[in-house]
């Protein structure tokens, strides 16, 4: 080992026990020990037992340690503080500017045991509330996560969206004569984004201002000033419409196209219409080729976002959110929705401020209030975003779910289940006469947790059975249902609702990566729940 990856299993260790609030003496110690072991300019495998002992802060415990570092590359002390930290944990503390006494708070108070769970939390706007934090250290973290993740090469659509957008528009500005376009997962929505490709012809890739880092025939790999990784792909103009067809659909789709195709060869085709008219197959949008599904389908009544009428699913102040009700609605309103429902969180949900019964009645008299001052039809619904307890029973009585115009029944707490239990949980929600909608169905978080595994066919078929509504939660870290089941639920007739799960004004506006998602899973005009 080096004396960087031995002075850095030190910095390691001390983290880890200052995460679990240890011997604050150890902990200075061993932070001394990574100081000092950086700053050696001799091998510590090329010195003696003595000599390390020898040297500056460094005693016997700690000599000790270094030997078993350099004999088996492991550290057995700081191996047994990693088995009892969850492993999400262990990664938070690689979040550069992300200490462990901060770590430690987010993990005790609020439960995050993933950067996932972490990232979802300052999108909620819990993270103001904890001792040693605010919202400036909230929106700080937010972007100290994304560079994180972005590090790994996995960015959520949303996030990269401004980021490849002015890349878009440098090219174009630096290279007006060429004819350029985004290929890959990025031109075909997807949720996630592995690497950016930009399609270009009629302009030389390498006069562009950024710096250029590979270079592999007619493939340019180009990096930001900020060390984001860009591919441009470079063609001719007589092949554009052949090229840009090829690098955008998936492996999948492309098989499932050739074999409908009544033509084999694709080469040299000028635009991407005559691809499509050479296989006498009806034009596929981008968002659509991620498989076969959608070939030779009538797909014109794909929803748009004209087709949410409303906002379902918002929080407010009452809860976790950082605008009033009245904020809220306003601004719903001056968006040109219809209407919005308010759905905060219930009573279980003590870590959200989530509402109890005078609450929910103190809310509902503002809801009338408002209501009664609009002249133009604006309507505000009271909902409940109501937690799906371990039982699968909702966290109110009878007599307060029925005052509600709409329930949502969600999973928030007690994540840990296998398929049998995780699915039973979900269908006695659905069961329950007061739930309009299931939420974020497998309580994913994108790039982070998985979500709890779930019979996907059960749950669909429970809630056709019980007139349940599924949301497709539009928040990008979410996107939960997932679209590869939309067509199955449209075939038992199940509607969807797109819902922002807003906890600000700002957050409205996620309902175009609902629709985003919703439309690669084929969803029609006709399965949308809307209120009106």
């Amino acid at each position: 080992m080096t004396n960087k990856e031995i002075a850095n299993k030190f910095a390691d260790l001390a983290n880890i026990m200052e995460l679990h609030k240890d011997n604050p003496f150890k902990i200075k110690s061993y932070k001394n020990t990574y100081i000092q072991l950086r700053k050696l300019d001799r091998a510590l495998v090329d010195m003696t037992e003595d000599e390390i002992a020898s040297l500056k802060g460094v005693g016997k415990a700690t000599t000790s340690k270094i030997l078993e570092l350099i004999e088996t590359q492991e550290m057995n002390t700081y191996n047994k503080y990693r088995e009892k930290t969850p492993p999400g944990i262990v990664e938070m503390l690689g979040i550069k500017g992300f200490g462990p006494s901060k770590i430690r708070v987010v993990w005790k108070e609020l439960g995050c045991e993933t950067v996932g769970e972490l990232l979802y939390a300052c999108n909620e706007n819990r993270l103001v509330g904890l001792k040693g934090f605010g919202a400036k250290t909230q929106a700080d973290l937010i972007d100290k996560i994304h560079f994180f993740l972005g590090a790994r090469n996995k960015f959520h659509y949303a996030r990269i969206f401004s980021k490849a957008n002015g890349i878009m528009e440098q090219v174009r500005n630096e290279l007006p004569e060429a004819k350029v376009e985004f290929v890959g997962a990025f031109r075909r929505k997807h949720p996630i984004i592995d690497k950016l490709e930009l399609l270009l012809c009629n302009g030389n890739p390498t006069t562009l201002n950024y710096e250029l880092v590979k270079q592999d025939n007619n493939r340019y790999q180009f990096k930001t000033d900020d060390d984001f990784i860009f591919h441009i792909i470079h063609c001719k103009e007589e092949e554009w419409g052949s090229k840009l067809f090829r690098y955008t659909g998936t492996r999948e789709f492309m098989e499932s196209f050739l074999s409908s195709s009544e033509a084999k060869d694709f080469k040299g085709i000028a635009t991407e219409e005559e691809v499509f008219s050479k296989a006498s197959l009806p034009y596929i949008i981008p968002e659509l080729r991620e498989n076969g599904l959608y070939i030779n389908k009538d797909m014109s009544q794909l929803i748009t976002e004209d087709d949410v009428k409303g906002v379902i699913h918002s929080h407010t102040t009452y809860s976790d959110g950082i605008n009033s009700l009245q904020e809220m609605a306003s601004y719903s309103k001056e968006k040109g929705y219809r209407y919005i429902g308010i759905t905060d969180h219930s009573k279980s949900a003590f870590y959200a401020n989530g509402l109890k019964e005078d609450r929910i009645k103190e809310q509902w008299a503002e809801i009338d209030a408002l209501n009664a001052s609009y002249e133009d039809g604006f309507r505000i619904y009271k909902g409940i975003e109501s937690d799906i307890l371990y039982d699968g029973n909702l966290d109110y009585d009878e007599d307060i779910l029925k005052g509600f115009d709409f329930i949502i029944a969600s999973v928030h707490s007690n994540l840990k289940m296998d398929e049998e239990k995780a699915t039973s949980r979900l269908i006695k929600a659905i069961e329950n006469p007061y739930t309009t909608i299931l939420g974020h169905p497998t309580g994913r978080l994108l790039l982070s947790r998985k979500g709890y595994p779930i019979d996907h066919k059960k749950v669909i078929d429970a809630c056709a059975a019980n007139g349940v509504a599924i949301e497709m939660n539009a928040n990008p870290l979410r996107l939960d249902m997932d679209f590869e089941w939309i067509p199955y639920a449209m075939e038992k007739g199940v509607k969807i609702s797109i819902n922002p799960d807003a906890h600000s004004t700002q957050g409205i506006h996620d309902i175009r990566y609902g629709v985003m998602a919703a439309r690669k899973g084929g969803l029609t005009k006709e399965f949308i729940y809307n209120f009106e």
